[in-house]
């Protein structure tokens, strides 16, 4: 029987979730989905050091925001717990062992200090140095000192690292689900931490042990992780567990609008973009970045902005629903090289969002903005004025600034307009149509702009020389939605009144 699909998205809580991350939990969360399969998350922090209050908190906000809704892991239970690194120490230890006694790993005693200064040499004779089979025999470690002096060592309390003994010259094969074959041979790779003395794992033998005993089939991930992929199957085979090992899949980097290197923080917070799903302020420094939600974006928008950051269709297909990224989605439609972000886009993909929603809907969305600057409307003029209105906007926010004048008389004019359209005759112009105005017994759009039609035909006046002049009044400026509409939906004396101000405040 063909075990049942099981991912995981799996991030260390030192900070708020970048796009990327979200991406690579979207793509679990799609395989997951496509294959009937399970998505879980994991919290890896092994590294105390690097912990960020609020970060965990953050990565379950942001996943349930975005509807990348786990079906086990932290904060949402299920059988394989915990699912958080720190609250599986005990179990580590004995994998740990396992390798020790085996041969595969072994115990190293130099000091950071030492390792220091190992490095400070080699940088000085323009080398690199590395702790691994070709260094390993001149260090400090069990491999060295006679098992007496090791057992002595640890007996004392001496602080220890266990580090995995790379074979020599070795070629790992693997095929990558997104990269194809890929090979690395063991004589160029480093002797890696597995364990500290304080008991806790890093990040490399934890991996290894909870995706085994998560019982994961596919780690689909970022390519920063591809160089671990061979001490990962080497550790598979050290602990004989590599019949049960998932298939790699290494995501490209998301890169920078110019498209090289990839995209970070400062490139959001230079061209004026968000690089995180939801806000984030540092509890250390109180620094605030920016986030997608609250900077206005539908998380549909979003989602659909980000999955076609490094994976295709192969239609000419742009807007997908989750159900419809689920239907489509295929690990081997995702590109090797990295995807260029483009905040255009994702702008153009929110205004896309944005017109499929009804005016009611947008109506709904709007009002809490006109509440908190003390406007209360009628819900049914509302839903007319944001249906007006509304393919003129990319975001919610946007409504304020093209419908602003249907809840507050404007305070300035725009001088330009002013200059161009308004002349030595236009007020006495205003004058009439304000004393026109007050006889529309019927105010509604089509009335006034009968009664207006009549009364500019007879006097011979351009239409335009009035028009504008009777915006600029009413909104303060040249733009907006129809005349007539706007005169309707403000009202008779809201109307004449903005007119009359406008003679006086422009005059």
């Amino acid at each position: 029987m063909e075990k049942k699909v099981r991912v995981r998205f799996a991030p260390s809580p030192t900070g708020p979730l970048h796009i990327g991350g979200v991406r690579t939990a979207l793509f679990n969360y799609l395989f997951a989905k496509k294959h009937g399969g399970d998505f879980l998350l994991r919290i890896e922090d092994t590294d105390q050091n690097r912990f960020v209050p609020g970060a965990e908190q953050y990565i379950i906000e942001a996943l349930t925001w975005c509807g990348i809704v786990p079906n086990e892991g932290v904060g949402f239970g299920g059988d394989f717990g915990p699912y958080r690194q720190s609250e599986r120490k005990p179990i580590y230890k004995k994998y740990a062992d396992q390798l020790i006694e085996s041969g595969f790993a072994y115990y190293s005693f130099d000091s950071a200090e030492e390792l220091d200064e190992l490095r400070k040499q080699a940088e000085a004779e323009k080398q690199v140095f590395s702790y691994d089979l070709h260094t390993r025999q001149a260090l400090k470690n069990s491999l060295t000192l006679s098992a007496e002096e090791v057992q002595a060592r640890l007996a004392g309390g001496e602080p220890y690292v266990i580090r995995f003994k790379m074979p020599e010259n070795r070629d790992i094969v693997e095929d990558d689900l997104i990269r194809g074959r890929v090979s690395f041979n063991t004589n160029q790779l480093d002797d890696k931490v597995l364990f500290k003395s304080d008991g806790m794992p890093t990040y490399h033998l934890a991996n290894v042990v909870d995706d085994h005993l998560m019982q994961i089939t596919h780690v689909i991930r970022g390519e920063e992780w591809l160089p671990s992929m061979p001490l990962h199957i080497l550790l598979y085979e050290s602990l004989g567990i590599s019949e049960n090992r998932p298939q790699f899949s290494h995501l490209p980097l998301i890169l920078k609008p110019e498209g090289k290197g990839k995209l970070s923080k400062r490139d959001g917070d230079k061209m004026g973009f968000p690089v995180f799903p939801l806000l984030w302020k540092d509890p250390e420094t109180g620094d605030i970045s920016r986030g997608y939600r609250e900077d206005g974006y539908f998380p549909e928008a979003f989602i659909n902005m980000l999955a076609l950051l490094g994976w295709s269709p192969g239609t000419e297909q742009e807007f997908f629903s989750v159900g419809e990224l689920v239907e489509s989605f295929d690990l081997s439609r995702v590109v090797k090289s990295g995807a260029r972000f483009d905040p255009e886009k994702a702008k153009w993909f929110n205004r896309h969002y944005l017109q499929q929603k009804s005016p009611a809907e947008l109506a709904g969305l709007f009002l809490p903005i006109l509440n908190e600057k003390g406007i209360d409307p009628d819900r049914h003029r509302l839903e007319r004025i944001v249906g007006m209105i509304q393919e003129r906007c990319e975001f919610v926010k946007d409504i304020w600034t093209q419908a602003h004048f249907f809840f507050q008389a404007p305070e300035s004019y725009d001088e330009k307009t002013v200059k161009s359209k308004w002349k030595t005759d236009t007020n006495v112009k205003l004058q009439a149509i304000s004393a026109l105005f007050e006889t529309v017994s019927e105010w509604k759009a089509e009335s006034i702009k009968e009664v207006f039609s009549v009364f500019m035909t007879a006097k011979e006046w351009g239409f335009g020389a009035v028009m504008v002049p009777v915006r600029l009044a009413l909104v303060g400026s040249s733009s907006g939605p129809d005349l007539f509409e706007i005169c309707e939906l403000i009202g008779k004396e809201e109307t004449i009144e903005r007119i009359k101000t406008a003679i006086i405040k422009i005059n």
